[in-house]
């Protein structure tokens, strides 16, 4: 009976020093656990790239950005997020708002992002940074609509153009955003006055995506929309004949290049208030900021890198040219989209 319990005993052993090097290994193993509403092909070079120069493997949550705060919000301090990537400023401001982030003091982000495209920086470091941008543009429909007419967001809602224009959802966080914007310049009389204006001119109910809003100003559903700039930037860069038709039809302009400047939302990241990997967090969100990273962006999504010295090689982005953007902070924007939305309640903007 002895030896055979000496037997297991020894077999025991033998089998927990086996298992040593595999437990000490995954251990050792650097993990960056991610939480991502972006949704683009490009991205997985990115996250594949990070890997091989850090030896950081990311293990990703895809989601939309509700999806995604609310996942933070029902996991609480047990959630295992690291990183959250999320695609509006309105969204990066509420889910800071409600503490789901983590502030970051980090030289390379505070060099390379400008102070326009982060976070509020509470002396701690900002809660959020910018990674990519893209722009609010119009788009026209050439055959009945002149450009010095849709120059600026103000024409939106001008009488001229009653009946004429089309958007998507007055409360989606991209429209949430640009209001947000012109209130934060024009005060909040004259923006409810406008967005009054942009409802009355309006030559359908608000629906569907950007996208939708392009094709409907290139059909004459409408004849002038609002969209996002790689919304166009898809298009323009599509082999399909319909797509290219579309844009054949339409104008692109950055409003408001004599005044304040076109309103520009961002793609962003921040550290997730419960991150237990903190150090490799940071070290992914410098990673974004660099230039390779950047290129990504701006080639692989059509956005524009959020560090303008970044070189594109996007046919598309060349084509529309540079452009004037607004100096409100992004971080202003996000704060102002619960009086946006009193103001679209109050004039009827569905």
């Amino acid at each position: 009976m002895r030896l055979y319990v000496r037997h297991q005993l020894a077999v025991a052993l033998a089998a927990a020093v086996l298992a040593l090097p595999a437990a000490q290994a995954q251990a050792q193993e650097k993990v960056l656990n991610l939480y991502s509403a972006r949704h683009y092909q490009t991205d997985e070079a990115l996250y594949a790239d990070f890997t091989r120069a850090t030896g950081i493997r990311i293990n990703r949550v895809d989601g939309d950005d509700a999806g995604i705060v609310n996942r933070l919000k029902t996991e609480g301090a047990a959630s295992p997020a690291d990183v959250v990537l999320l695609v509006d400023v309105a969204r990066l401001w509420k889910a800071e708002s409600d503490g789901l982030f983590q502030p970051v003091k980090s030289a390379v982000l505070e060099q390379r992002i400008p102070a326009t495209l982060r976070g509020k920086d509470n002396g701690q470091g900002s809660a959020w940074y910018g990674f990519s941008t893209r722009a609010r543009v119009i788009v026209y429909n050439k055959a009945t609509v002149q450009r010095e007419d849709v120059d600026t967001y103000a024409e939106l809602a001008d009488p001229k153009n009653k009946g004429k224009v089309c958007t998507r959802s007055g409360s989606h966080p991209y429209n949430l955003s640009l209001f947000g914007s012109i209130l934060e310049r024009e005060g909040a009389e004259k923006t409810e006055a406008w967005l009054k204006g942009v409802v009355a001119n309006l030559a359908r109910e608000p629906k569907g995506g950007d996208t939708d809003q392009i094709k409907a100003a290139a059909s004459g559903e409408c004849q002038i929309a609002v969209s996002n700039s790689y919304y166009v930037a898809r298009l323009m860069r599509s082999t399909k004949p319909e797509d290219r038709a579309v844009i054949e039809k339409v104008g692109i302009v950055f409003p408001d290049q004599q005044g304040a400047g076109t309103h520009v939302n961002v793609s962003g990241g921040a550290v997730a208030a419960h991150a237990r990997n903190r150090a490799a967090a940071v070290q992914f969100l410098e990673y974004l900021a660099g230039d390779a990273a950047q290129a990504y962006f701006a080639n692989g999504n059509n956005e524009w890198p959020a560090v303008r010295t970044v070189k594109l090689a996007n046919p598309a982005l060349d084509a529309m040219g540079d452009f004037r953007q607004e100096a409100v902070p992004v971080a202003a924007v996000g704060a102002n989209q619960a009086k946006v939305q009193q103001m679209l309640d109050r004039v009827g903007y569905k």
